[in-house]
């Protein structure tokens, strides 16, 4: 048997499919109206949600911006700092040197540091200082270096390293001194008088030199955080961590990206 168009119905069949449309359409279309409405209540709670940029302040209830440092804070990194090896080696008095050291080194030598800490986080250099308030001593000095040595990105090295700090100082304050040690510091070589033989003056020169390049390799470890016998493995996590840091994009310097750069080339080679 054939099919016979005389059979074929055209009308009620295009009904049937218009209408299909048609509801298709409005289906399609609230469809697309509750996407939109999705869309906007997203946009609204990332919105919400989103950390403030770090150059806007949090505010109190009162509507004063909260200070970037507390002198609880201080307080806290100081004593940090004194738990932490080879702070006893450290003096007050040197460490006030290497604050003007650092900041003459800085991008903007002629600025103090709390007006250089302002440029980098308005408020920042401001309030270290009036956390500051009271009598200077070896635990504020160390606070006030490590925010001249590090910045905004200061806060984090405190908390999370306070080893390092210690050690960063300690490098930093012989290196601006120009490599002079005390009385106490110095070896039984350098206490050498000229009455040697000269077989005896050569061998204190080799020996000499070898302590020159162990107090290199030494400087360049502790640049990177790290003690003699890392390995070439731990040397190359600590350079991407710290290039991270001091990266001057990120709030670090130029002279400390540099020098970890260096540190790092010298170890590897």
């Amino acid at each position: 048997m054939g099919f016979d168009p005389r059979q074929w119905s055209a009308q009620p069949r295009s009904q049937h499919v218009t209408s299909n449309v048609e509801a298709l359409l409005a289906e399609n279309e609230a469809l697309r109206r509750e996407v939109r409405q999705l869309r906007r209540r997203l946009e609204h709670l990332e919105r919400r949600t989103e950390p403030s940029p770090p150059w806007q302040r949090p505010h109190q209830p009162s509507g004063q911006p909260e200070p970037l440092v507390t002198a609880q804070q201080v307080v806290r990194w100081g004593e940090l700092l004194a738990q932490q090896p080879g702070w006893s080696s450290l003096r007050a008095k040197g460490l006030e040197q290497l604050v003007e050291t650092l900041n003459r080194q800085s991008f903007h030598p002629n600025l103090s540091l709390q007006q250089r800490l302002d440029r980098l986080l308005p408020g920042l250099g401001t309030d270290l200082l009036s956390a500051m308030a009271g009598p200077m001593g070896k635990k504020h000095w160390a606070v006030l270096a490590a925010f001249a040595l590090y910045g905004v990105r200061t806060s984090e090295w405190l908390e999370e390293e306070p080893r390092r700090v210690v050690a960063e100082l300690r490098q930093r304050m012989v290196r601006s001194s120009g490599g002079r040690r005390t009385r106490t510091d110095q070896r039984a070589s350098d206490r050498n008088t000229s009455g040697h033989g000269s077989r005896q003056g050569r061998g204190a020169q080799s020996e000499v030199g070898a302590r020159g390049k162990d107090d290199r390799h030494l400087d360049d470890l502790a640049a990177l955080g790290l003690q003699w016998g890392a390995t070439r493995e731990q040397i190359k996590q600590a350079h991407r961590r710290l290039v991270k840091r001091h990266h001057p994009d990120m709030g670090g310097t130029a002279a400390d990206f540099h020098r970890i750069n260096q540190a790092y080339q010298r170890l590897i080679a």
